[in-house]
């Protein structure tokens, strides 16, 4: 029977790590990263992207000390926030995803940033219904720093008459700048450079300058990459939670 026997040593086990520990890692490469680049790790806020995560698993960041969470869906974020694992907690909700200007009612004052302000008519969309509630929204300016047809955001040179145009609604706090870099590493680290110098230029036309003081950039597989350039914020989900649940997107 000898040679019906498994030879172990072409095999290996593979054990997920949990949250607490993806979340003990990333912080470090955070740390590193800073590090690197001079600057403190308090400069650098790490957004968990939680989107079509479960509760639970959420909850298990939350105890692991993580308090921002990125979500990118209307629905699936007031679920969320209603949910009874999470509705009691301190959770600092942000809005990452595609916005539409029929959904702006669900989401302001539900967020404490909406980071993807693609365009003007949302803006004045936001505008006007935060106006209803007496409420300042911060936001984000996305760039599409690539160029890729398939993502959202204003082209770097339309950004500096949008942000013009956008300081001056009533109710809008413009904070600062949000982009996705390529997949291609080479490609992107060119591009968060880029972004860190629009940043610059935008926050000296900025009313309020001291305001205007987020890079939001980088994820999963370039988030140091991105803090060496400037970032202010990196937004990582599946090297925190692993792979997307299936839960329903809306």
């Amino acid at each position: 029977m000898a040679d019906a026997a498994l030879d172990s040593s072409k095999f290996c086990i593979f054990i997920p790590m949990s949250v607490l520990e993806n979340l003990r890692q990333i912080r470090q490469k955070i740390q590193h990263a800073c590090k690197q680049s001079g600057r403190t790790p308090e400069s650098v806020r790490l957004v968990a992207v939680s989107k079509t995560q479960s509760a639970a698993k959420i909850l298990e960041a939350y105890e692991a000390g993580q308090r921002v969470f990125g979500e990118n869906y209307v629905q699936e974020l007031l679920d969320k926030q209603s949910h009874p694992l999470l509705c009691a907690l301190d959770i600092e909700w942000h809005f990452i995803g595609h916005l539409q200007s029929n959904k702006v009612k669900h989401v302001v004052g539900k967020v404490a940033m909406i980071q993807t302000l693609d365009s003007l008519h949302l803006a004045e969309a936001l505008s006007r219904r935060a106006a209803q509630s007496a409420q300042r929204v911060p936001i984000l300016l996305e760039i599409n720093i690539s160029g890729e047809k398939s993502k959202h955001g204003f082209k770097p040179e339309d950004a500096y008459s949008a942000a013009r145009k956008i300081f001056e609604l009533p109710y809008l706090e413009l904070r600062g700048l949000m982009t996705i870099g390529s997949a291609d590493h080479e490609k992107a680290r060119d591009e968060f450079k880029a972004m860190k110098v629009l940043f610059e230029e935008l926050k000296r036309l900025s009313p309020c300058p001291e305001t205007f003081s987020e890079l939001s950039m980088g994820m999963s597989g370039d988030f140091e990459d991105a803090i060496a350039a400037g970032a202010t914020m990196v937004r990582v989900g599946t090297a925190i939670f692993g792979e997307r649940s299936s839960l329903v997107q809306s």
